[in-house]
């Protein structure tokens, strides 16, 4: 699967995106001031043969009873420059992302100042996931009927029983070594845009388990070091 850009469009800045060579994951790459039409146009499409690719995926504007609203039509009219120049676009819906975004930064303990400068390409990557996600699940609606040939399962996937003993999925975002400790940026595919940290445990007997980071600062600097391994 070719590299796709997902992108958070805003009056005045543009959250960018990129997925993995795999189509897996989605990585934060860089917040876009915009300057006009054209220069944006130019600058999308030298991002684009950078990561060697066509595709990009807008994030859609919708409010909470799905329907468009301007800020829609102004996406529109900016996907409409970039398939005048020759790019492929494509649309995910965006609603609550910008606030999901906002909250992680947030839990984070992040600086207003920081999740002014992160917050747009944050939101970017929260869309192209999900639109990832999206692409992987109807894919395997497609292969259902078809029996997994061994050794190919899913190795992305992680599934926990919750209070209920209900089975929930959720996909490695990231893999974090820290001081020695392994840590996994979680998404959860239920709730789309909702990310968390775990801290793997390893017991005297060689058996794993996982807890729940919820310390502020620790959770700052895991998404610290999952933006550096990003820009790598």
């Amino acid at each position: 699967m070719d590299r796709v850009l997902g992108l958070d469009v805003g009056d005045r800045r543009i959250g960018v995106a990129v997925s993995d060579a795999l189509g897996i994951t989605a990585q934060p790459v860089e917040t876009y001031w915009r300057v006009g039409y054209g220069p944006d146009v130019r600058h999308f499409l030298a991002l684009c043969k950078q990561y060697g690719t066509r595709s990009i995926v807008c994030g859609l504007p919708r409010n909470m009873s799905g329907r468009q609203g301007d800020q829609a039509d102004k996406v529109f009219a900016f996907a409409q420059q970039l398939e005048d120049a020759g790019l492929l676009v494509q649309y995910e819906d965006e609603r609550l992302t910008t606030v999901l975004a906002e909250n992680a930064l947030l839990e984070a303990d992040m600086s207003r100042e920081g999740r002014k400068k992160k917050v747009d390409m944050i939101a970017a990557t929260l869309i192209l996931q999900s639109w990832l996600d999206r692409q992987k699940a109807e894919q395997q609606r497609t292969a259902e009927e078809e029996p997994a040939a061994p050794g190919t399962e899913d190795t992305d996937l992680m599934e926990f029983e919750d209070e209920n003993g209900e089975v929930v999925q959720f996909r490695i975002v990231a893999d974090i070594s820290r001081n020695g400790e392994r840590y996994l940026l979680m998404s959860d595919l239920a709730e789309e845009g909702d990310t968390f940290f775990l801290q793997e445990l390893s017991g005297e007997d060689g058996s794993v388990s996982y807890r729940s980071v919820e310390e502020p600062a620790l959770i700052e600097e895991l998404y610290e070091e999952y933006l550096r391994q990003c820009e790598e």
